[in-house]
Formats: structure tokens, sequence, C-alpha cells
């Protein structure tokens, strides 16, 4: 059976469209007895407004999208609950879309999301914030924050961590600690998190008195399974050339990294130290509790939204804000002592 439509209400309560409307939008100026009469009508037919077309007819709508790397991975969750809570509380419903590190397939939702005319786009681009179909947003009128991002785009907001500082974080904590053979397990080094993540580890080493070089492991992706197959490639070297300390560029890859030294035999800290990035809720539960850089993941999220929002509604007047947040080494039994 075809969904009733409102003309169908109008013609049942015995009114005219413009009264029905009314009821609907601006409820106010309809007599109660009138009202009674159309909500009546709406409940016998089953009526159910088409709230999505009455927005794009308005050009505005109340749903907000977020268009994450990893949907899988709880660093995201927590973001996309922080900015859920601030778009839920202004009306509004917040959509989560997954690009799952590949940018076909975040070019094939942001066409989507384009279409629909979202109120606005939370984003955390797969490599670069200056995205060129970013742009065909604002042109609409539809304001895009990045997320985890930094950027120096004049005409999007953006919210991140600086990462640069987070890897020299964990460098200094497991250089101080007297490790000399430090690698880095993380990739593809096109996303921008994994290389300013690299990058302020390798230049924390190569400040020191006596500089060390950071070994790069390179991953296909930032997930458990990835790092199970970095530790293969650790286990494989001689004691003698393998590194006893590894910076992990997230707390997923960290985690496999451990399951698959465990494997091996070798042990954690003792053989190879691990550090972390994130600190997810499963850091600080893993069998060997995994020390890690925390990011304020579900303030990320808030903030993310409210500037969102704030742009969203003062029409020409918002002035784009770029904050960084800064990064806390949380440091657990993965690293905390040293043979």
């Amino acid at each position: 059976m075809a969904a009733a439509n409102i003309k169908q209400v109008a013609k049942h309560a015995g009114v005219s469209l413009g009264t029905v409307s009314n009821v609907l939008n601006r409820p106010d100026l309809v007599s109660p007895a009138t009202r009674q009469k159309v909500l009546d009508a709406i409940t016998e037919l089953g009526y159910v407004r088409n709230d999505s077309a009455r927005q794009l007819r308005a050009g505005r709508s109340r749903t907000v999208a977020i268009l994450v790397l990893d949907v899988s991975n709880p660093f995201f969750t927590d973001v996309v609950r922080g900015a859920e809570a601030v778009v839920e509380k202004a009306g509004g419903m917040l959509i989560v879309c997954n690009s799952g590190e590949d940018p076909r397939r975040e070019q094939r939702n942001l066409d989507m999301l384009e279409e629909q005319r979202v109120q606005g786009l939370l984003v955390t681009p797969v490599s670069d914030g200056r995205h060129p179909r970013l742009d065909a947003f604002v042109k609409r009128g539809i304001p895009v924050v990045l997320v985890d991002r930094g950027s120096g785009h004049p005409s999007r907001c953006s919210v991140a961590v600086d990462d640069v500082a987070g890897g020299r974080l964990a460098a200094e904590h497991l250089a101080e600690r007297g490790h000399e053979r430090i690698g880095f397990v993380g990739g593809p080094v096109t996303i921008r998190q994994v290389a300013d993540r690299h990058h302020g580890a390798a230049a924390a080493l190569a400040d020191r008195d006596t500089p060390h070089d950071l070994q790069l492991f390179t991953t296909p992706s930032l997930s458990v399974d990835a790092g199970r197959q970095a530790a293969d490639e650790l286990a494989a070297l001689a004691a003698g050339e393998r590194p006893t300390a590894v910076f992990c560029a997230n707390d997923l890859l960290a985690l496999g990294v451990l399951q698959g030294l465990t494997a091996h035999g070798l042990r954690v800290p003792e053989d190879v130290a691990i550090v972390g990035y994130d600190d997810i809720e499963f850091a600080a539960a893993a069998a060997v509790p995994l020390s890690s850089v925390r990011q304020p993941r579900a303030q990320l999220g808030r903030t993310a939204a409210e500037l969102l929002l704030e742009e969203s509604m003062n029409d020409g007047n918002h002035q784009h804000r770029h904050v960084m947040f800064q990064p806390e080494l949380v440091i657990r039994v993965s690293s905390d002592r040293y043979r």
C-alpha cells in the first residue's frame, strides 16, 4: 500500500493543504479543534512527513555527516560519540560514513553526501586536507571541518592533535629508557597523521647528543592484522639487528605487534618495548598494558561539531579557526623497563 500524502490528509480532515502545513510546521496558527482533526487524520492514514524533501526544498538539512578513515578503530568511535552529542543537542542527526583508508571509497561517499545536501561535513581525509572535492561543498554553502587533521586552508575549520609532538614524546621516552635501536611501525605514509608521527619520532632521535636512526617498518594499513605482519618481520631479524623498541602509529598496530611478538616467543618489554598512539580503551586492557600517546578523542569530535554548527548558523559572519590540542604520553608496562 502506498504511503499517504499530505493531500489525502487534507481531504480526510476536510481542511486545506495550507492548514495541514500549518499544523505540521506552525501549529500555534491553527485552532485547537482544527489542529486535532488534522492530527486524527494523520494517525488514521498513517501519514509520515517527508522531512528530508522538505529540508531540501528549503535548502537546509538538519543532518550532519562525519566521514572517518576507519569506523572499526575505537579512536574514531570516540570521536563520533563526541560529535554526536553536540549535533543531537542542537536537534540534528549525525550520520557516519567510512572511507576505509581508500581514496576511491572516500570519493563515492563525498559524492553521495553532496547530493544529500547535508547541513555540514566533518571529515578525516585519506590524504591531504586540501582535497579539491571538499571545495565543492564549500561552494554550495555546506561547511566542512577537518577532524584529526590540521589545515591552513582559508575556507574551512580544523581540529587536530599535534602529531609531530606526539611522535617526539614516544621516541624520547624510548631513548630515555636506554633503547638505541628503535623502530617505527606504521603506514601508509600517505596518511598525514602517520607521516607526522614518524617525522616527530625521527626528529627527536636525530636531536639527541648521540643521534639514533629510526628504522621504518611500513604497513599497508593501520589494523591489528597489519601489526601482526610487522611482528613477523621483526621476529625474523637477528637479535643483534632487531629493534629493542618500536613506536607504532596507532594502538591497533601496537596490539597486533604485541600479539605477534608474543606468538614468536619474544617478551614485551624485555625483548621489545612497545609504544602505541591514541590510548584507546583496549590499550590499558591488553595482556601487557600498552604505553600510548593519548589524544582527547571525544573532545576532538565535540569541538569539530561545535565549529561546524557555528558556521552553518552564522551565514557570512563565521571566522574559521584551527584548533590544535597537545598529546600526552601515558606510560604502562609495555615500555616501562629495559633489560
